[in-house]
């Protein structure tokens, strides 16, 4: 019987220290795992303004955003597109150049047409140009959608920086079909071209809106590219 009782004794201690073990790694199991499988959703509780402010970011962004108002701006009653480029430590002289060289180079790419520099005053440091290119809206194997594209380009130039304009556009649509001479005013403009909404464009002047922006943002930040 004694040696019944130890054995007993024994086999019990044997199973209260495995029940101990176990107990302990079970704790440190769960301390390993993410915090997150036991974070509770308490959306509920939070201000509202916060809900607010997720749901807004998780909005999708409008694709048009940058060809709506405001995009085309007019100066009496005309299109025109302006930007100041800033350069500090180049000279009226430097700048001139520059710009000078980049549209005398635009002259020779392929899709211009009938392309000639107007200005080119090295004493005054100014430069303009009048530009026939092509915008192609769609091409395809069976189709291509474009028009000529006709504007002015100028600058002028002063030690630091330099005032660039694009001005005078004009379209020449469906030249051999039924030929449409088009102005930027009265066809691209944000009444023309833009829905009452603010949120899309016009199906026909709207794909000329957008052509027209991509251009000029291209030529902008080119030069402005150069001048750095």
């Amino acid at each position: 019987m004694p040696a019944l009782t130890i054995f007993i004794r024994t086999f019990a201690r044997k199973i209260k220290n495995r029940q101990l073990i176990m107990k302990q790694i079970f704790i440190m199991v769960l301390g390993l795992l993410p915090l997150s499988m036991w974070a509770q959703d308490n959306s509920w509780e939070r201000p509202e303004e916060e809900q607010e402010q997720e749901e807004v970011k998780k909005e999708k962004v409008n694709p048009n955003a940058k060809y709506l108002r405001g995009a085309v701006p007019e100066v009496d009653g005309k299109v025109v597109f302006s930007t100041t480029i800033e350069v500090p430590g180049k000279s009226a002289d430097q700048i001139f150049n520059i710009i000078k060289g980049y549209m005398k180079k635009m002259l020779r790419e392929k899709n211009q047409l009938n392309s000639v520099l107007l200005v080119d005053d090295s004493t005054s440091h100014h430069v303009g140009g009048r530009y026939e290119e092509w915008l192609i809206f769609k091409k395809t194997a069976i189709t291509l959608d474009q028009t000529r594209f006709m504007y002015v380009l100028d600058a002028q130039c002063q030690d630091g920086k330099a005032e660039v304009t694009l001005s005078h556009i004009r379209y020449l649509y469906e030249e051999n079909r039924d030929p449409q001479r088009l102005k930027a005013e009265g066809w691209i403009t944000d009444a023309d071209a833009v829905n009452k909404k603010n949120t899309k464009l016009y199906p026909i002047t709207g794909k000329f809106r957008r052509k027209t922006i991509d251009r000029k943002d291209f030529l902008f930040n080119k030069l402005e590219s150069l001048l750095k």
